[in-house]
């Protein structure tokens, strides 16, 4: 999308931040920005590498399902495979100490000319954003994930005995930590998106069955059981923060 594209009809052409960029032009700025984000996720990935720090967050992570099963421990069987559960952990980390710089980059990127009254926005969406990331990992942490763990780890009891492979368990409670994360952000950045005129309220709340059929199948994804008590419990924040990011969105721009 052109500055151009952007601009509003009432303001001067010269209280832009740019004019017409070329097709050349936006993709060194995508990969100025990329860089930017991969730069800062690999420094925060380098705080959860240290080893006690790092060892400690999976066993954070292990905490949900002790809570079911106290004696709870997974194995590994592949000589690589607490390695690589080491470095998801990290990489984990490493985006929610990175949220900041990866969503200033976005938003930088999604909306390259700006009034400077605009500009002023960017940074309370970004630390609004980045808050609502952790309450989406509280959030998944503190509720969903007990819950889930809970069905997945008792049902079947009587005849069979849990024991879970580490990697699949840490690919299964990182997913569903991030995928939440991302999920509770999704107002504010729906709210900046109108404010700087990329979306609207009214299409928003056009495309509301597409929001709620797109919502159960991020459930469906995230979630390996098929009870809809346990899809619902994901689903259904993400349609009500679908509208929430509505209502915001009209409140900033009326239009």
């Amino acid at each position: 999308m052109s500055a151009a594209q952007l601009q509003s009809p009432r303001e001067p052409e010269g209280e832009r931040a740019g004019g017409e960029m070329t097709l050349m032009e936006h993709l060194m700025e995508l990969r100025r920005r990329v860089t930017w984000v991969a730069v800062s996720v690999i420094l925060g990935m380098s705080i959860f590498f240290v080893p006690p720090i790092g060892f400690r967050v999976i066993e954070l992570l292990l905490e949900p399902a002790r809570r079911s099963v106290p004696d709870f421990r997974p194995q590994y069987i592949e000589p690589l495979e607490n390695i690589v559960v080491y470095f998801r952990v990290a990489l984990l980390g490493g985006i929610s100490v990175a949220m900041p710089m990866i969503l200033i980059q976005v938003l930088g990127f999604v909306t390259p000319a700006l009034t400077s009254r605009e500009k002023k926005w960017i940074f309370p969406i970004v630390i609004g954003a980045t808050l609502s990331f952790a309450a989406g990992l509280a959030f998944a942490f503190f509720f969903v994930l007990p819950f889930t763990l809970d069905f997945l780890l008792t049902f079947g009891e009587s005849f069979a005995e849990a024991d879970w492979r580490i990697g699949n368990y840490i690919d299964f409670v990182t997913r569903m930590l991030l995928v939440l994360g991302l999920v509770f952000q999704t107002p504010l950045l729906v709210m900046g998106l109108a404010k700087f005129r990329v979306v609207t309220a009214r299409q928003l709340l056009k495309w509301w069955r597409f929001a709620i059929v797109g919502a159960f199948i991020i459930a469906a994804v995230v979630t390996p059981t098929i009870d809809p008590v346990t899809q619902s419990m994901v689903g259904g924040p993400i349609i009500i923060l679908y509208f929430l990011g509505i209502g915001l969105a009209w409140l900033v721009r009326r239009d």
